[in-house]
């Protein structure tokens, strides 16, 4: 009997998604979104800066997801692709070049506006409260919130089943995969528009990397866009609906997760041969 919330890539339920976004205005305000045309949901456009007064990382660099897609950055160290992540986030300004979401440009928004907008961050490294229990976890991530957290903390429990039985545990005795799984589920409390991930695998076993990629799956199957950077490309590439390549900041190689997989200057380059 077929389940009309699943089907072969994972869960449809929207529940854990909010398409109208919710919380009050965060601290930090640097200007306004303002309206422009259509296009994909998140994009970063022609994106060119760096860090401070630092020479740029990015140059004329693109990065874009949709509803419903898994979008993953990947390139060889030092290519810039933490660096798109953190522009399009807001964590640095951009010298040329903008970021949409939903038709809205963001350029000018810190990232505490961001995150009011509908962005759920989780950074490759600090991205839990290894003092604080898993739930407390959880519940720090909904701090823009004011409604009732139960339900979408049930739905993290569901998505990840062990952070269910290890809810009064401090975070920082669980694993190095749970640990990921706290902070991606502290990022969906918020009830994103999109998800972006800052290398979740690293430093975790093939397993783990493997049950990480079938939850990503899940979520974005939910209606969630997914945008993730990677540094284990091939794995990453496999369940993309779109991927980019960058080299130096720069878009070297741009299309689906499969046409990466079997483009020749991408497999000799970037995926061993």
């Amino acid at each position: 009997m077929s389940d009309p919330l699943h089907d072969d890539r994972g869960n449809r339920d929207r529940s854990i998604t909010n398409p109208a976004g919710q919380g009050a205005p965060l601290p930090g305000h640097r200007g306004r979104a303002r309206p422009a045309p259509g296009g994909p949901f998140l994009i970063g456009d022609a994106m060119t800066g760096g860090y401070g007064r630092g020479a740029d990382i990015l140059h004329g660099c693109t990065i874009a997801v949709d509803r419903g897609e898994i979008a993953v950055i990947v390139g060889p160290n030092g290519a810039g692709k933490s660096t798109a992540m953190k522009a399009v986030f807001g964590m640095l300004s951009l010298r040329e070049g903008a970021v949409r979401l939903d038709g809205e440009d963001i350029s000018a928004l810190s990232p505490q506006d961001r995150v009011k907008k509908g962005m759920g961050f989780v950074p490759q490294t600090s991205n839990i409260f290894t003092s604080l229990s898993v739930e407390e976890n959880l519940e720090m991530g909904a701090f823009i919130r004011d409604d009732d957290i139960r339900e979408t903390m049930e739905q993290v429990f569901d998505l990840f089943p062990i952070l269910r039985e290890k809810r009064r545990q401090p975070a920082g005795e669980l694993s190095g995969g749970q640990r990921q799984q706290v902070a991606v589920g502290r990022a969906l409390m918020t009830k994103p528009k999109v998800l972006m991930l800052d290398e979740p695998t690293a430093g975790v076993s093939p397993i783990v990397m493997d049950e990480l990629f079938d939850r990503i799956i899940e979520v974005a199957r939910s209606g969630l866009p997914v945008l993730m950077v990677e540094q284990n490309a091939r794995q990453a590439l496999e369940i993309a609906d779109k991927g980019y390549v960058l080299v130096q900041g720069r878009n070297a190689h741009t299309g689906t997760g499969r046409d990466l997989l079997a483009d020749p200057d991408v497999r000799r380059s970037f995926l061993g041969g």
